[in-house]
Order: structure tokens, then sequence, then C-alpha cells
């Protein structure tokens, strides 16, 4: 590591933090504008530590920064609310970032600690600092993110729980429209084996379908017919083992269903309360959930996203261009926020589905040889476009100046 520094080297003002977080330990690294170690300690991620740490970080006042590989969590949130200026970086730029003073690729905390806080130090006037969600959005987040982890749990559920009936009762999986719902998962734990599920009739289904309000509008009589074609058995063996197993992963799917429509309630009413919420939900085919990931991801700070091409850029939507020489290649973002990105493209789905110009769009693209995701993706970046301009300027969509505005000439440039 070399400290000698070039005769027209200006010095950074202020001291720079650097922290290494980890589940355990948090190691800081404060360097002066010069670049000289002032503090290489590290701290345990406790009550005690973490007050340890906040006492350390107030001697040093004022801080230009501290860089550290973590956008969000306990410890930011702590270091957020006692005033401190944070700045996330990437693990990846941290990773190169560790090329300029080691070859050997030698990894340890207060190494790193030193290589954030440096990079900080020469790089923190083109850097971002992370701004603090208000407390109305740090909710909305959480709920949000979390309903996402519950519905992958569900979904995960519903797969093993099918594979179980395709083993020894297949005809619950197509008596009705899907096996998740609350009606098909009743069947199940009413019936659980072929050989109760035969001795249903069109007036025991009847009566089955009226206890648990069955909305369909399939009659009973169709229903008995629907499940007697599909009426296989496996061996009375078999059948006795899975017949427990499938009642417990109904009854497992059921209560994640019950969370699902408690977390969806509570995204409700945050994004009834929140300013930016309207904006969202002024969009064509913009459902809550979509409205509430876009919101809790983008945040509140204007200043975040300062073009439509750093929307673009975190949503996924915006190509990956690789030029050298005359070769040329527009490629896959991968780097992206992986949230965003699936709400969006669900979004632009729907509209493809339910908005006339949208879904001509769409075929135009497909026409023109692109790929599914490649068309949703296009239509995408437009849509985002116009999302950033009303949210930046804080005004909910107007279909009426959209298509007034929109160039009738070609859809598909």
């Amino acid at each position: 590591m070399h400290n000698s520094l070039p005769t027209n080297y200006t010095a950074a003002e202020g001291v720079f933090g650097g922290l290494d977080w980890g589940e355990q330990h948090h190691q800081l690294c404060l360097l002066d504008g010069a670049g000289q170690v002032l503090l290489q300690r590290r701290y345990a991620h406790t009550a005690d530590g973490l007050e340890h740490l906040e006492r350390q970080l107030r001697r040093h006042l004022p801080l230009a920064g501290i860089a550290i590989e973590r956008g969000e969590g306990l410890l930011v949130e702590r270091l957020q609310a006692a005033g401190h200026t944070l700045y996330c970086v990437s693990p990846k730029i941290s990773a190169r970032a560790r090329e300029r003073y080691r070859m050997a690729p030698k990894k340890d905390g207060a190494f790193d600690a030193f290589v954030l806080a440096d990079s900080l130090r020469h790089e923190h006037r083109h850097w971002r600092p992370l701004s603090a969600a208000s407390p109305q959005l740090a909710e909305l987040r959480a709920v949000i993110r979390d309903r996402e982890r519950v519905i992958w749990n569900q979904r995960d559920l519903e797969n093993q729980l099918r594979a179980i009936l395709q083993a020894y009762h297949p005809a619950v999986l197509h008596l009705f429209s899907s096996l998740d719902r609350d009606i098909s998962l009743a069947f199940l734990r009413d019936y659980p084996t072929p050989e109760q599920a035969r001795r249903v009739g069109p007036e025991r289904m009847k009566a089955f379908t009226g206890r648990h309000g069955y909305s369909g509008r399939t009659r009973p009589e169709v229903l008995v017919e629907r499940l007697r074609t599909h009426l296989l058995a496996a061996a009375p063996g078999t059948v006795a083992g899975k017949e427990l197993t499938a009642v417990l992963f109904a009854e497992q799917l059921a209560l994640l269903n019950d969370h699902v429509r408690i977390l969806n309630k509570r995204v409700d009413k945050l994004l009834a309360t929140h300013p930016d919420a309207p904006i969202f939900l002024s969009f064509p085919c913009m459902g809550r959930a979509c409205a509430a990931m876009l919101l809790a991801e983008m945040g509140e700070d204007r200043d975040r996203f300062p073009t439509p091409a750093a929307l673009l850029a975190e949503t996924g939507v915006a190509p990956v261009t690789r030029a050298s020489g005359r070769s040329r290649q527009v490629r896959f973002r991968y780097a992206a926020n992986k949230r965003m990105r699936h709400a969006v493209d669900w979004w632009v789905f729907n509209m493809t589905r339910e908005v006339p110009w949208v879904h001509e769009a769409y075929k135009q693209a497909r026409a023109h040889k692109q790929p599914h995701h490649r068309a949703i993706r296009g239509l995408g970046a437009r849509w985002v476009r116009i999302l950033w301009r009303c949210w930046q300027d804080r005004t909910c969509y107007d279909s009426a100046q959209h298509n007034s505005a929109r160039p009738e000439a070609s859809l598909t440039d």
C-alpha cells in the first residue's frame, strides 16, 4: 500500500469513514483528508457495541460521510438516525477497488473498511448519499417486501402440494380454477382421499359449495363430472401416507392465504395515507401491489433519480451497450433492482391486455420479431419515463394529455 502523494494533490476536507458490516461484528476505518488512518477498530453487533461505535464517530466530527456496502438494515437506520451521511457502495465496486491496493485476492474486514473509506475520499464528489426514508415509507417498504416473501412461500408450497396430489388424488387439481383457492383447500380437507371424494354427488357438492361461499359459475353437476373424470387412486399404503401430508400442506397453504390477505389490507392502508401513492395509482392497470412496490423502491428523494435514464437503469428496462472498435453489442441489463423490474414487467403485461393502443404496440413489436420479454421491456421503458416525469412533478397521470401528445405514426420506434 502506497501513501505517497503527487505534488499537485489537494487533500479532501473532513473525515471519511468506511464500515465493513457483518452479522456479528462491524469494522470501522476513519481517514483524514490526506488518507492517513485515524482509527481502525472492530465493534460487536450488540447494544453496547453499537453505542461504542456511535461514541467513536461523535469524537471525529465533522464526518464527510461513511461508505458501507449496504443500503438498508438496522445498522444503516441507526447511523442515519444519529445524523450521519451514508454512501451505499456496490460490492462489485468495492471488489474492483481492492485491486488498486493489492493484487493478491486477500480479504479481511480491516482492509475492506480501509478500501471503502479511501474510495469515498476520492469519489465522494461523484456519489449520492443514501436518503433516509420517512417512517411511513419505511413501513410500506417492509410490508411490501415481506409480502413478496410470503407469496414466494405460497407458490413453493402450492407446487409441493400439487406434486403430492398428483401421486395419489389428482381429481382435486381439476375441480376448481386453481389449487391455492380457499375452496380447493377446503375440499381437500373435507375429502382427502379418492374413496371419500367418490361419495360426493350433485346434492352433496351443492351443499359443500354453499357452505364455503363458492362464487364460481359452474353448476354442481359439472363439478361432480370433473371430479369423477379424474378420480384416480394409488395403492392403499400410498394413499394413507399421502393423505396425512396433503392435509398438513393444505392447512399451511390456507394459513399463507390468510397472511397475504392481512398484508394486502395493511398495504392498502399505507397507500391510502402516503402523499405519493395517488401518482402511482393514477396509471392504467397499476395494481396496488405494483404501486406499493414501485413507491417503496423508488422512495421519496427526487434527487436519487435526477434523469429518466437513471430510473430506466434501476428498473432494468434500459439495455447495456458494449462497443469496442467495430464491435457493438446491446445486451440485457442484469445489474438492476429486481423487485422494480418484476413490478414494471407485470404492470406493462397487464396493460397489453387492457389498454388497446398498448396491446397494438405489443403486437407490432412481436411482428418485428421481438421476443415477448423484449417487447415488454420496450414498452416498459416508455411508461417508466412517463412515471418518472409524473413522480418528479408530483402530478398524477393524465390519459387525455398523454393520448394527445402520443405520436400515431409508429409505435415501435
